[in-house]
């Protein structure tokens, strides 16, 4: 039986929080592609002008991958401080950060006006963004997480990172609607500013809501059993996690290290694709990454549903097996130059993206315990930012530029997909898990086959 503290809420208790949760990630999600985007777009002509196009486009997302570097960090801050004072305190923070920095991005002089000093300035808000965003989902999936029941766990959590595509979603729609109602002029000479302007309004939403919600119970049952406790605090929990969990910050790093660069290059590095390499307009990519991320934001929950029926492992083994064969048949849909082949290409894989990152949340929750969770979920999921999500573009835009072909991109997204696809298939099952419980061993809730629940799906 589950135990009260993982007792399912009410109803309206869940969806007021998953709603705070989805509403904060979709923001910080927002804010932090919009830089992708504009760095495809825009950053690399007004902050990184160079002779050649692909050259400023590379600049500018070795800047973008700056900010994948800070997240790390962040994760380890905000971990320590989410495990020790709570996980409302800090998403609160974290929207702060974030939407600050994006905010003063807006406000940026480029570099005609100043000169170098633009992408230094740029470079810097760049890495507190990094930072917020390195703190900011292990606090959103945790704290929807930990209030839900064991059973829908797969469910309720997904919706957090439908935040991602909903971000990417507001983010390119926002940017597809300016490029549509101006001129490449207009735009380039301040139409870009607009998206990161608005970002401090919806900060101000997103506050509100966040402000309303109820800390995780389970870290409070956890904290008053450790106030009463007569044993010290002890280590710090990141060391902790280093020193008794590693295992499972690696399967946490594995996991994701598939479905991170797919995402990238599924999105980001697309819109160079579409533009540099095969000349079509910035529209055509822009409409095919917004429709592809609508479908992407409303099936996420439905993957991670199905993940409460069937197990995290064989829904996230669905996405990478299915990765590795659609990265060959992506850009040869791509190169038919076809709007409506190019949307279903990146809505399929989207689609298979959405597989892996639907359960992603749960099964990173239930890999730690209540002390070092927070910590725990953050490092695996920022380590694998730096090795995956922060490089995907990079090196896809330098296979592209060496070779002048996709092969060698389809090559590279293959084998992030087979990481991710061994990772999983040699992992022990976590659904079910009761998140109260200590020790790292799952445990069936009800209903579950404890067998089934405790690894009879493992390799």
């Amino acid at each position: 039986m589950s135990s009260p503290a993982t007792a399912a809420p009410s109803p309206t208790g869940i969806r007021r929080i998953v709603a705070a949760s989805l509403i904060g990630t979709t923001i910080e999600w927002y804010d932090f592609f919009l830089y992708g985007t504009a760095a495809a777009l825009v950053f690399n002509k007004l902050f990184f002008p160079t002779s050649d196009p692909l050259t400023g486009t590379l600049i500018a997302f070795v800047t973008y991958a700056i900010g994948f570097l800070a997240r790390p960090l962040g994760g380890v801050v905000f971990g320590h401080f989410g495990d020790r004072l709570g996980r409302k305190k800090l998403l609160v923070l974290s929207l702060l950060m974030m939407g600050g920095a994006t905010f003063a991005m807006g406000l940026l002089p480029t570099h005609a006006s100043i000169g170098v000093g633009a992408p230094i300035l740029l470079t810097v808000l760049r890495l507190v963004q990094g930072f917020a965003l390195g703190g900011e989902w292990g606090g959103a999936v945790l704290i929807v997480s930990e209030h839900g029941g064991d059973r829908h766990r797969g469910f309720w959590a997904s919706w957090p990172q439908s935040g991602a595509p909903g971000g990417n979603l507001l983010a390119t729609g926002v940017l597809a609607l300016l490029a549509a109602v101006q001129s490449d002029a207009t735009f380039l000479a301040w139409g870009w500013r607009v998206p990161f302007l608005l970002s401090g309004v919806l900060v101000v939403v997103g506050l509100w809501i966040r402000l309303s919600v109820s800390e995780s119970p389970v870290f409070l049952a956890a904290q008053a059993a450790r106030g009463a406790s007569s044993e010290a605090r002890g280590e710090l929990p990141v060391v902790q996690v280093f020193r008794r969990s590693w295992r499972q910050v690696l399967t946490a790093v594995g996991a994701r290290f598939g479905e991170n660069i797919s995402y990238y290059v599924l999105t980001s590095f697309l819109l160079v694709y579409v533009t540099a390499h095969l000349g079509l307009p910035k529209s055509t990519a822009l409409n095919a990454v917004l429709i592809g991320s609508a479908v992407h934001f409303v099936t996420i929950p439905a993957w991670g549903a199905l993940s409460d029926r069937i197990g995290r492992r064989p829904v996230t083994l669905i996405g990478s097996a299915g990765m590795a064969v659609w990265a060959f048949a992506f850009f040869a849909l791509v190169d038919s130059e076809s709007f409506v082949v190019i949307t279903a290409a990146v809505t399929a894989g989207l689609l298979l993206h959405g597989a892996m990152y639907g359960p992603q949340a749960a099964f990173i929750s239930e890999l730690f315990d209540t002390e070092v969770r927070y910590s725990g979920a953050s490092m695996g999921s920022q380590l694998a930012s730096i090795v995956a999500g922060a490089l995907a573009p990079i090196v896809a835009v330098e296979l592209l530029k060496d070779h002048g072909s996709s092969l060698p991109v389809s090559l590279y997204l293959c084998a992030a997909a087979v990481v991710t696809t061994l990772t999983v298939a040699f992992a022990r099952e976590t659904r079910g898990r009761d998140l109260a419980r200590t020790g790292t061993a799952p445990a069936a809730a009800p209903g579950y086959d404890r067998k089934d629940a405790a690894g009879t799906l493992s390799a």
